[in-house]
C-alpha cells in the first residue's frame, strides 16, 4: 500500500472510531474526503478536508470536528504533528523516516510502483483515431491517436481491462471517392493518360502503389468497364490497402489497436435495425417531422416524416433522425448502433474525437444513456488540432499526401518519443503548436528534453559510481537531508497522480507531473555546481553517495514508469 493510500486508510479508521464514540453519526458519505499534499509545502506534508466535508451533514462545527480528527491522527506513529488550519483543514507533518520508507517502497515496487486496483473488474472501451480509410495518417490525426493510446495505457496501469478500438468509416461516400481515385491510378499504371487528377478525387501519390496492385491482380479487365462492374470491388481492395497503410503509420508511434470495427459490416449485419427496434420497443424512437430550420427557411424545404430518436429525454436540445428520407441511415443512426455494439462488451466507453465534432457530443451521449439504460459511463474527449511550425513559420504541405503533412514524415524527422511526449504537454482540448525546432531543443523549456535528461543524468551517475567502485544497494538513507527528502515527497505523489489522471481521463497529467519531478531533481543536482559537497558522487564519502544514488534511482524508476504510460522510452544517455 502506497503512502497516500495508507493515510486515506488512517483517516477512515479515525472516522470509524469517532462514529463508535458517538461523535459522528454513522452512514455519512465519505467519498469527498481527500488526503493530498497541501498547496504550500510549509504547511506540512499531507492535508485532509475530512472535517470540512463531514461537519455539515454531521450537524457540527467544522473546527470542532477537526480537533477530534486531528487528535486521532496525531496519535499515529508516523505523524509528527497534526495542526488545524483555517476553518477546519488538517495539516499533517510526518517523521522523516516515513519518507525514507517510501523511498524503499519505490525501489521494491519497481516497474509496478504506482499501479492501482482502481479499475479492477471494469472493462473500458477506448475508441481513438478512427480516421476515414482514405489515405495515410496525417498530423491532424496524430494528437488524438497519442491521447487515446496514452489514456488506454493509463487506465490499464490503474487496473482496468482496456479494449483499444478503431472504427472504420467504410460505408460512406468517401470510400466510393477512394475507389474512383484508385481506379484512376490503376488506369495510369496500365499506360492510359489520366491527365490532371479531377476535382473531388484524392490526388496523393500514396494511391499509385494501390493502382499497381490492382493492375497486377486484374490486368486491363476494368480499364474501360462501367463503374457498376468495378466500384464495389475496388472499394474493398482500396480500403484494405488504406488500412494496411494506417496500421503501419500508427505502428511508427507504437500504437496497435485490439479491434478494427467496420461500419459497412455493422450495417450488413443489421445492427442499426436491431438498435432501432430496441428503442422503438421502449418508445424512444417514433415517426415524426423535424422542425423547420431556424432563421430563413430554404425554398426547397419540405416537412418529411422520419424516424426520430427521443434524445431530448436525455439532455439533447432536439430529437434526432436516425434515417434519411430515402431510408438510408444518417451518420447518427449508424453511430448509435455502433455504440450499442460497443456497450455489449464494455462497462465504460470513451471516444476520442476531434474538436470539430463537438456539436454531436450531446446526441451520442443521449443515445448511450438510452441504449444502456444509464448503466454505462460514457466520456467524449475532444482534441484540438495541432499547428505545425518550423522555427515559427507554418510548415508546407506534403507532396506525397496531396494536401497534408504525413505522420510518417514527422516521426521520421523527430522520432516517436518526441512526438508522443509533445502531444501530451498540453490538455487535449487546448490549442497546440508543434514547432520542429523547439521539440528537439536541448533546454529546460522543452519538457521532452528536460524529463529525458533527468533520466539520462541518473543513468550516467550510476555508471560513474560503478567505475569508482561505489556500492549502491545497502544504502543508509538517514544520510538524506531535508532538501533530498523534499524530492522524495514529490516522488511519493506518483500513485495518487496516476489514479487522479485515470479518474479524470487526462493522460497529460502524467507529463505535467514528470516535468515537475524532473525539475525538482535537476534543482537538487544543480546544487552541486556551486557546492561540491552537494554532488551525488562523492568518492571520499561512499555512504552519502550510496544514499544519494538510491534516491536518484528511485526518481529514475518513477520517470520510467510515467514515460511507459505515455508510450515513451527512457533514454540511457543524451546524444
Amino acid at each position: 500500500m502506497t503512502l497516500y493510500a495508507r493515510f486515506a486508510a488512517h483517516i477512515d479508521a479515525v472516522l470509524d472510531s469517532l462514529v463508535t464514540a458517538g461523535d459522528l453519526p454513522s452512514g455519512l458519505e465519505r467519498r469527498a474526503v481527500t488526503v493530498e499534499p497541501p498547496r504550500d509545502p510549509s504547511h506540512g506534508d499531507l492535508a485532509t478536508n475530512a472535517a470540512m466535508v463531514l461537519a455539515k451533514p454531521a450537524g457540527t462545527n467544522p473546527r470542532a470536528l477537526a480537533e477530534k480528527i486531528a487528535a486521532g491522527l496525531g496519535a499515529i506513529d508516523e505523524v509528527a504533528s497534526a495542526e488545524i488550519a483555517g476553518p477546519g483543514f488538517i495539516n499533517l507533518r510526518l517523521h522523516d523516516d516515513v519518507w525514507r520508507g517510501e523511498l524503499r517502497a519505490i525501489e521494491a515496487g519497481g516497474d509496478d510502483y504506482g499501479r492501482s486496483g482502481l479499475g479492477k473488474g471494469i472493462t473500458v472501451n477506448v475508441e481513438y483515431v478512427s480516421a476515414n480509410p482514405t489515405g495515410p495518417m496525417h498530423m491532424g490525426h496524430c494528437r488524438g491517436a497519442v491521447v487515446g493510446d496514452a489514456l488506454a495505457s493509463l487506465l490499464e496501469y490503474a487496473g482496468h481491462r482496456v479494449i483499444r478500438e478503431y472504427y472504420v468509416n467504410d460505408a460512406g461516400g468517401q470510400v466510393d471517392v477512394l475507389a474512383r481515385s484508385a481506379h484512376l491510378r490503376y488506369c495510369e499504371v496500365l499506360g492510359i493518360d489520366i491527365g490532371e487528377i479531377p476535382e473531388g478525387l484524392y490526388p496523393g501519390d500514396y494511391l499509385i502503389p494501390v493502382g499497381e496492385r490492382l493492375a497486377q491482380e486484374f490486368g486491363p479487365a476494368y480499364a474501360e468497364a462501367p463503374e457498376s462492374e468495378w466500384l464495389a470491388l475496388f472499394r474493398q481492395r482500396a480500403v484494405a490497402a488504406m488500412l494496411d497503410l494506417i496500421r503501419a503509420d500508427l505502428a511508427l508511434l507504437g500504437i496497435h489497436h485490439d479491434l478494427f470495427s467496420s461500419e459497412a459490416e455493422l450495417q450488413a449485419a443489421g445492427k442499426p435495425e436491431a438498435a432501432e427496434a430496441w428503442l422503438r420497443a421502449r418508445d424512444l424512437v417514433y415517426d415524426g417531422v423535424l422542425e423547420a430550420p431556424k432563421g430563413e427557411t430554404p425554398e426547397d424545404w419540405e416537412p418529411v416524416e422520419l424516424p426520430l430518436f427521443r434524445s431530448t429525454r436525455f439532455g439533447d436540445d432536439q430529437d434526432r433522425p436516425i434515417r434519411k428520407s430515402n431510408g438510408q441511415w444518417t451518420y447518427f443512426g449508424a453511430d448509435l448502433a455502433y455504440h450499442f455494439q460497443k456497450a455489449q462488451s464494455a462497462d465504460q466507453l470513451i471516444d476520442i474525437w476531434g474538436a470539430d465534432h463537438a456539436g454531436t457530443v450531446k446526441r451520442i451521449q443521449a443515445a448511450v444513456a438510452a441504449l444502456t439504460e444509464g448503466r454505462t459511463r460514457f466520456d467524449v474527449k475532444l482534441v484540438q488540432m495541432v499547428r505545425l511550425l518550423r522555427a515559427g513559420e507554418p510548415v508546407k504541405m506534403s507532396k506525397r499526401s496531396g494536401n497534408f503533412v504525413t505522420l510518417a514524415d514527422v516521426v521520421g524527422e523527430v522520432g516517436k518519443d518526441v512526438v508522443r511526449f509533445t502531444m501530451l504537454t498540453r490538455k487535449a482540448d487546448a490549442q497546440m503548436d508543434f514547432d520542429f525546432a523547439k521539440v528537439v531543443e536541448a533546454s529546460k523549456d522543452n519538457p521532452v528534453f528536460y524529463v529525458q535528461y533527468a533520466h539520462a543524468r541518473i543513468r550516467s551517475v550510476n555508471r560513474r559510481a560503478l567505475d569508482a567502485g561505489v556500492a549502491i544497494g545497502a544504502a543508509d538513507l538517514s544520510r538524506l537531508d531535508t532538501d533530498e527528502l523534499a524530492v522524495v515527497k514529490l516522488a511519493a505523489q506518483f500513485p495518487r497522480i496516476v489514479e487522479a489522471a485515470a479518474l479524470a481521463r487526462e493522460p497529460h497529467r502524467i507529463a505535467f507531473y514528470l516535468f515537475d519531478l524532473a525539475a525538482s531533481f535537476h534543482a537538487l543536482w544543480n546544487m552541486g555546481n556551486d557546492r561540491p559537497d552537494r554532488r551525488f558522487l562523492l568518492v571520499d564519502d561512499p555512504e552519502t553517495t550510496s544514499a544519494r544514488l538510491f534516491l536518484a534511482n528511485a526518481i529514475g524508476q518513477i520517470v520510467r514508469n510515467g514515460l511507459a504510460i505515455m508510450g515513451v522510452a527512457a533514454v540511457e544517455e543524451m546524444q
